[in-house]
């Protein structure tokens, strides 16, 4: 039962350690545990910092990034709807081409099918005007074999011509 009630010797004896003890450890080891939890607690410090200045990076160069994209598809964009006013205009030169050709290419045609026209006529008034004066005078001939018929002929030809 003696270590149930403890005697003053005792007590003195574990006084004086515990504070020969404490003594020890602050004169030797409590800077040196303290100087470590500090430089633990800054590095923490320091680690949560460095974790939110990267979370406010990251925010930042996402932000960036779908600038960059949204920039991009616009240009992209504005890049196809050129392509598409050029096709236009290429398409509509193309037609307008192809349509002043074949406008040239019709009155050419024309031109080709009214001097083949006018030809043909003249030839036929040619072969009408030949062809008229041969049997006119088949028929003349024909008729005016007799000098009296002749004379009665002359004659009505000048009165048609004095009439006129």
């Amino acid at each position: 039962m003696d270590l149930i009630t403890p005697q003053i010797g005792l007590i003195f004896w574990t006084t004086l350690s515990f504070l020969i003890l404490m003594f020890l450890l602050k004169k030797f080891a409590w800077s040196p545990i303290l100087g470590a939890v500090e430089t633990r607690e800054s590095s923490i410090k320091d680690a949560l910092e460095a974790a939110e200045n990267a979370r406010n990076e990251m925010a930042t160069l996402k932000a960036d990034n779908d600038r960059v994209l949204k920039e991009a598809r616009a240009e992209r964009d504005e890049m196809l709807k050129e392509a598409r006013d050029m096709k236009a205009t290429i398409v509509s030169e193309a037609k307008n081409s192809a349509k002043e050709e074949a406008d040239k290419l019709i009155a050419s045609a024309k031109s080709v099918i009214e001097n083949e026209k006018a030809a043909a006529i003249s030839e036929l008034k040619s072969s009408v005007g030949a062809l008229s004066v041969e049997i006119a005078e088949k028929v003349l001939k024909a008729e005016l074999k007799d000098a009296d018929k002749q004379n009665a002929y002359i004659s009505e030809m000048l009165k048609d011509v004095k009439l006129n």
